[in-house]
């Protein structure tokens, strides 16, 4: 499968609720590949790509945190100058919008792993193949 489960965890902006998510996931033995966050005045989002996303996903719902699980793509960007823009390129000149991006822990492969949400994730998948970019399979990812 090309298309990696990221979750989204709704948290509210109250000093220790972001620990409470980390620990939650460390007692279960679930690991981090990718995250980001976002917030506003009341709320974060916070956007997490792990090794176990049912267990993480179940056990967060089941400690009261609002979570949704969506589909990204984990894409190979080159460690060189534009080697990000090659990625965003090959989608821009297939007509497919990213709706939001964000960087993922560590490299493979000598690559710096993006995370893409995009509009058209199967197409975006096809595209960004087609164009030499590599797209990491879930099961890789979750490994690492």
């Amino acid at each position: 499968m090309m298309l990696v489960k990221q979750l989204s965890i709704f948290v509210e902006n109250k000093f220790g609720r972001l620990g409470a998510v980390l620990k939650i996931l460390s007692d279960n033995q679930i690991n981090i590949r990718a995250l980001s966050i976002a917030d506003t005045t009341d709320f974060g989002i916070l956007r997490l790509v792990v090794n176990k996303p049912e267990l993480a996903e179940r056990i967060l719902k089941e400690n009261g945190f609002t979570v949704k699980c969506t589909s990204v793509i984990a894409a190979a960007a080159q460690d060189h100058p534009g080697g990000l823009y090659g990625v965003i390129d090959a989608l821009r000149q297939n007509g497919i919008t990213i709706e939001y991006s964000y960087g993922c822990i560590g490299e493979v492969d000598g690559y710096g792993l993006v995370i893409l949400y995009v509009d058209q994730p199967e197409e975006a998948v096809s595209a960004l193949m087609k164009s030499g970019v590599i797209v990491f399979d879930a099961e890789k990812l979750y490994k690492l």
